[in-house]
């Protein structure tokens, strides 16, 4: 795990150094890459690339990049699990090795097979690759996008990086903004790819290769998509028992996958089904004691940390709890802006940092569960969509938008209050975040468009009135299949929440403290896997992931899991209704700020102070994201 960057300044006119941009650009990365660092300067060319290690395999200076070979060199970040093998191939077609890298089988694969090599690699991954004698650079992301990388092309200057901080050392570097992705961010609070906060930066898609020369600009190929591993695949017509049976050995495969290091590995664990699950598959193994890690709140409406120190006890792991206070909470939100260099509104970043910084006092590696829910299905909304839609579809147009405005006049932190009260509605938590969105959804067009909606935080008809640009956070020409709809909804969450939301808050607050985080539900393997099988296997009755559970119940017993999903939150509400009261009221008035992302003052001085006064239901979630985009803006902007 580490962390890159470099530039190719095409027009590079001498105005300045390209070693001191490069070294200010790689070390402004320092804080995940702390234990070596290095450079490539082609000035005849104007091309520079920079390394910053964080070393996890051959920890001696054999691993040192940028890597040399030949007319290659590369720059790379992420871990290849399986380079031992594909290195065996490689060795047997005359290929020899000096290092015990998988940065070096990397450089002879791509000798060996060129783009294809990526096909054989299973692990998460970020690299880019120059030949000195094709002058071609070609930049690489793993499948599903767990590893950033960050590209920018204005006026000849290309830039790539695996966070945007390297690039405001550049000083070429336009900031415009790009207003679509100010609209994604402030529906959802974060940016999927391909869009960036800035104009003239991207992210280079999940699963793609970019490919740039003198004489051409950047050209993006995928090798890999999840919406096409969604079309080709076909429900399986194996029985459940063989399914269960197959994919508990394909998920012990990718989960030992992850513990190859030449450093101590550990693990994440709530308590919920997929932590517990990669825990207790790695348990199992004879002799080994696997360092678990836990945080908890004080608060018993948001701890589960109980939960996970029960199961940590009964698979017998080395169990590490850290209980944090409102103090801890304080600390990190002034470091929010610096560790999320491009706006991001998911709070769960904090916790995630916390316990981060925990692990990071023991074990160099920390396997995390994400994934699971997009994968076998378990999300509430995946239910919602499911058990919801198929019945207002049947309601006439005009019963339905009639039944919207009377469903709008019901308070929903009413709702809450009294929905255990209320049959449909006692299974649910959250439910003042998730009415208001079943209640605009009540409109959808379709399927994807009431999933698009329930996936949200600010109506469309709402959004506009406070931005002149509306983007829709999806699109794909993918027909829903029968029996296949928890498949179809994961495939959206996979190309953008589980990429825009989900890894960036994971590898930001890892890296943050020089911890590599890996998501052993992420392996390829598993996702094609998933997609073959029904609905039925992924939720049946009021069991989300339920051939999940069934391998999990196995090992760990069933009432030490069963209880109301909770998810990794923290009290938002609380926090701006308290100490961050004031800075809403500064955030408001603050034309320079509003004006930067196009909103309109009127609008944002309503929501606002509804939300303060309690006059009208405002999610706290989006009342979060403003928050966040205004520090934000005075740590890159307006500085």
């Amino acid at each position: 795990m580490c962390r890159i960057t470099g530039f190719w300044d095409l027009n590079y006119d001498h105005s300045y150094s390209l070693e001191e941009r490069l070294l200010a650009m790689r070390d402004s990365l320092q804080h995940g890459g702390p234990d070596s660092a290095g450079k490539y300067i082609d000035t005849q060319n104007a091309l520079a690339l920079g390394h910053r290690r964080l070393s996890i395999l051959d920890l001696t200076a054999a691993g040192h990049q940028p890597m040399f070979w030949k007319e290659w060199v590369i720059v790379f970040n992420g871990e290849v699990y399986n380079f031992m093998e594909i290195r065996q191939s490689l060795e047997k077609k005359g290929f020899s090795f000096e290092t015990k890298t998988d940065t070096e089988v990397i450089l002879k694969a791509f000798k060996a097979w060129g783009k294809e090599m990526v096909t054989r690699f299973r692990g998460f991954f970020a690299f880019a690759i120059f030949n000195t004698t094709t002058q071609k650079l070609t930049l690489c992301r793993d499948r599903v996008g767990v590893k950033p990388l960050f590209w920018y092309w204005k006026d000849g200057l290309f830039m790539f990086a695996s966070e945007l901080k390297a690039f405001h050392e550049h000083p070429k570097f336009d900031k415009t903004i790009s207003i679509e992705a100010v609209s994604l961010y402030l529906q959802q609070g974060y940016i999927q790819y391909p869009y960036c906060i800035f104009e003239y930066a991207h992210k280079l898609p999940a699963g793609a290769y970019l490919e740039l020369t003198p004489k051409q600009s950047p050209q993006i190929e995928k090798y890999w998509d999840v919406q096409a591993v969604y079309a080709n695949t076909k429900i399986s017509t194996k029985t459940e028992a063989e399914l269960e049976e197959e994919l508990e050995a394909i998920l012990t495969d990718s989960f030992e996958l992850r513990m190859v290091a030449d450093v101590p590995v550990g693990a994440f664990l709530s308590g919920g089904i997929d932590s517990s699950l990669v825990t207790a598959l790695l348990q199992k193994k004879e002799g080994r004691q696997l360092k678990t890690f836990t945080i908890g709140f004080h608060d018993k409406e948001y701890n589960e940390a109980q939960h996970a120190k029960a199961v940590a006890q009964h698979l017998g792991t080395d169990h590490h709890e850290f209980y944090c206070t409102e103090q801890d909470f304080e600390q990190v939100i002034p470091l929010l802006p610096d560790m999320y260099d491009e706006p991001f509104g998911d709070s769960s970043g904090i916790p995630t940092y916390l316990v981060s910084k925990m692990a990071r006092e023991q074990v160099t590696v920390s396997l995390s569960a994400d994934g699971g829910d997009e994968i076998f299905g378990g999300y509430t909304k995946y239910e919602i969509t499911q058990n919801f839609y198929p019945k207002i579809k049947k309601i006439p147009s005009f019963m339905r938008s009639m039944l919207g405005k009377m469903s709008a006049g019901i308070d929903p932190l009413w709702l809450e209050r009294n929905s255990s009260k209320i049959p449909i509605l006692k299974n649910y938590k959250n439910i003042s975040n998730k009415y208001p969105k079943l209640v605009n959804a009540l409109g959808a067009k379709d399927q994807l468009d009431f999933f698009n909606i329930s996936s949200t935080y600010i109506a469309q008809k709402d959004l506009l009135r406070l931005l002149p640009t509306y983007r829709k956070r999806y699109e794909t020409r993918q027909i829903i299949e029968q029996d296949r709809l928890i498949s179809y909804l994961g495939m959206v969450d996979i190309d953008t929440y589980l990429e825009g939301d989900i890894m960036t808050k994971v590898d930001r607050a890892t890296m943050a403290v020089a911890l590599e985080g890996r998501d052993p539900f992420l392996d390829h393997k598993i996702i094609e896997f998933a997609m073959q099988l029904p609905d039925s296997l992924k939720i049946r009755g009021v069991d989300t992931k339920y051939l999940l559970r069934k391998i999990l119940y196995k090992y760990v017993p069933k009432n030490l899991i069963e209880r109301p999903k909770q998810g990794f939150s923290i009290p938002v509400q609380k926090w701006l209704m308290n100490h961050l009261k004031e800075q809403l009221l500064v955030l408001k008035n603050d034309q320079d700020f509003l004006d930067s992302f196009h909103l309109e003052q009127k609008e944002i001085n309503q929501i606002i102070d509804n939300f303060i006064h309690q006059q009208a239901y405002i999610n706290p979630h989006f009342i979060w994201f403003l928050y966040t985009l205004h520090q934000w803006y005075y740590r890159w902007i307006k500085k």
